[in-house]
């Protein structure tokens, strides 16, 4: 039971602080709660295949085993989310470099009164 609680309460700590962080007007920290979302996921994957100490992640004759395919999920997300955060700095640095600030929203627009769709 302790095990599960530790690894359920990391999984949602890092959901509650990537959301947070998601939910900021400037694109690092917006890039830092993609990837604590992302890193709350592949946890989350790693943890549905069972979560026991020691054991070989086989199948053989063992009567204990963890089940290898979360694994290879994970594995294959840690490389994905890898791409993809560096695609998003990349655009980030790109905006940034074009328009001299690095919020999200348009500025212009909230001066101005307008509202965008």
């Amino acid at each position: 039971m302790g095990l599960e609680l530790l690894v359920a309460s990391a999984i949602g700590i890092l959901t509650a602080a990537g959301m947070y962080l998601v939910l900021r007007l400037r694109t690092f920290p917006v890039i830092m709660g993609m990837s604590l979302l992302t890193y709350a996921v592949n946890v989350f994957l790693f943890a549905s295949g069972r979560l026991t100490v020691g054991a070989p992640p086989i199948l053989t004759e063992a009567t204990r085993y963890t089940d290898p395919l979360p694994q290879a999920l994970v594995l294959t997300a840690i490389v994905i989310s890898f791409g993809m955060t560096a695609v998003v700095v990349m655009i980030g640095l790109g905006a940034y470099l074009g328009g001299d600030d690095d919020r999200v929203n348009d500025p212009a627009a909230e001066t101005s009164g307008e509202e965008t769709s």
